[in-house]
């Protein structure tokens, strides 16, 4: 993951790596000026009054440039997560969405984007920190090799302590991470589910202590046990520093003759490297918190991938004329029964003008049988056939084109998502109107003004949108069921028909045996087999076909 983001980001991060580097330079060469002037006359000082100057001013440049490109990478990069993570569920199999969950996409799109993001800001502490530190040891090299040497051997001891102590702390970091998913969708519960826990006080509070709580408290004891790790590995380094610092100091250069030449060299390189590494010891945390997201990141990407819809092939033919499904079957999961379900085998046939129930038991199958025909379950086996021509993996977005369906767990946009107009607004407005939801609501400049209604106003906007969509093909899922009898009757008695009257194909999921003779067809299903049965307008009979 971050090797796509810098991939994206090249050119910039490019350029933001090029100044912190030149910033950090400019450091070392300050360093390098100050040690001159302490050790010159008073008229040779004057010599250095422009260069050391010009070093100043151009840290100043260069670290403003610096920062602000890296901050401009971090939004982007920010951006770009988000962005890619997004496609990702765009064209995910719905199946496989269903199964890698909203919690873990959320976490994903939020907290850990932001962690990945919050690592460029920090990269140029670390760049030019790194590059100061560098420099410093370069100094040290050069005033004594001796020295050099033994501050090589510390730097080794400080580097192997701080990789032991980096691999437990990721450990900690990635639980805390995976608990971030499950903490996402208890996040979610707390306002999907505020009425069961307003209704039920012992289930609030055993929701409040067992379940968010213990979760939270999960996320902070990770964090802290990793984020602590780091801190004694910081100590540690900075252990080793002073303790070098003091064997220098008080053993190294004790019996040199130009010792207090050296020592104020020393204490100035010491000085000028203790504050950049120990930021730098700082920083690296920073990293490794997004790599433990990133990894994260990279896990719910993986798993959309694996049933992404691949490039789409048209259909020949946009006009719906005639569907079939031939000896189509879906199985699936079902952990009520802790065993498989199997759908079909399914062989059925619609056509234009056509308004078909189907009927059943809960859990019987209906629901997935609709998300099997208009696209977004995929068939194990048998044939999907839209005007002849076989609907596969190739050209199935198309094939969902010729669908408006309103779920009942469905989700209803503040944007119609239409090219906005006079005409939109005026046509939503009078179906508004049509639907008796015209003194709540209304559509300016393609969007609703309120969505704030209950559940049967809300499945009102729903067939709102469905009418404006202009498919050949309607489902409706349980839609009736949240209407009062009004609108029941209105539903069944007028929309059916004028459907039926433009040409529309209706597939009606009901439990109203009352409209039962409203259907052209009537389908039951039962443990995930369909069955045929026909309907006697007049006695409002159904009755098994022979």
């Amino acid at each position: 993951m971050l090797r796509y983001l810098i991939h994206q980001s090249r050119w910039l991060l490019t350029a933001a790596i090029l100044t912190s580097a030149i910033c950090g330079i400019c450091v070392v060469l300050l360093l390098a000026q100050i040690n001159q002037v302490l050790n010159a006359s008073s008229v040779q000082a004057s010599n250095y009054i422009v260069p050391f100057s010009g070093l100043v001013l151009a840290v100043l440049v260069f670290q403003v440039i610096s920062s602000t490109l890296f901050e401009r990478l971090s939004q982007q990069a920010h951006a770009v997560l988000r962005r890619h993570i997004s496609k990702k569920v765009l064209h995910a199999d719905y199946r496989l969405l269903e199964e890698v969950g909203g919690a873990r996409v959320q976490s994903a799109l939020s907290e850990h984007c932001l962690k990945v993001a919050e690592f460029f800001v920090r990269l140029p502490v670390i760049v030019v920190n790194g590059i100061i530190v560098t420099g410093c040891m370069v100094y040290i090299a050069w005033l004594s090799g001796e020295i050099f040497l033994i501050a090589l051997l510390v730097l080794g001891l400080g580097s192997m302590g701080y990789h032991q102590v980096h691999l437990k702390a990721i450990k900690y970091l990635n639980r805390a991470a995976q608990e971030q998913d499950s903490l996402f969708g208890h996040f979610r519960a707390l306002v999907d589910g505020a009425k069961e826990l307003r209704l039920h006080a012992s289930k609030r509070q055993r929701f409040e202590e067992n379940v968010l709580g213990e979760s939270i408290e999960e996320v902070r004891k990770q964090r802290t046990v990793g984020m602590s790790v780091f801190v004694i590995s910081t100590a540690w380094g900075s252990f080793l520093i002073y303790a070098f610092i003091g064997l220098v100091l008080f053993a190294l250069v004790n019996d040199s003759p130009d010792r207090n030449q050296l020592l104020t060299s020393f204490v100035l390189v010491f000085i000028y490297m203790i504050a950049p590494l120990e930021n730098l010891l700082k920083a690296l945390p920073a990293a490794n918190i997004a790599k433990a997201a990133a990894i994260r990141i990279e896990a719910v990407v993986e798993d959309l991938s694996n049933g992404s819809d691949p490039t789409l092939t048209p259909l020949k033919s946009q006009k719906f004329q005639r569907l079939e499904l031939k000896a189509v079957t879906h199985q699936f999961y079902h952990e009520a029964s802790d065993d498989f379900f199997t759908l079909g085998p399914v062989n059925l046939s619609f056509q234009p003008g056509e308004i078909v129930f189907l009927v059943g038991g809960n859990g019987s199958g209906k629901t997935t049988l609709a998300k099997l025909l208009v696209g977004l379950y995929q068939s194990n086996s048998g044939d999907i056939l839209l005007n002849g021509q076989a609907v596969g993996t190739g050209n199935i977005d198309t094939y969902r084109q010729c669908f408006s369906a309103i779920f009942s767990d469905f989700y209803l946009f503040e944007q119609l998502l239409d090219i906005p107009s006079d005409e939109l607004d005026i046509t939503a407005n009078q179906l508004l109107t049509k639907l008796q939801l015209n003194h709540k609501v209304h559509v300016t400049q393609g969007a609703f003004s309120t969505r704030a209604l209950s559940q049967g106003q809300r499945k009102r906007l729903a067939m709102v949108v469905a009418h404006l969509e202009q498919r050949p093909f309607l489902v409706f899922d349980e839609w009736a069921a949240d209407q009062d009898p009004i609108f029941k009757d209105v539903f069944y008695r007028q929309m059916l028909p004028e459907f039926k009257a433009q040409g529309k194909t209706v597939l009606v999921i009901s439990h109203d045996d009352k409209y039962f003779d409203c259907a052209d067809r009537l389908l039951r299903m039962e443990h995930g087999q369909l069955s045929e049965k026909t309907v006697s307008a007049k006695q409002n009979k159904v009755n098994v076909v022979a």
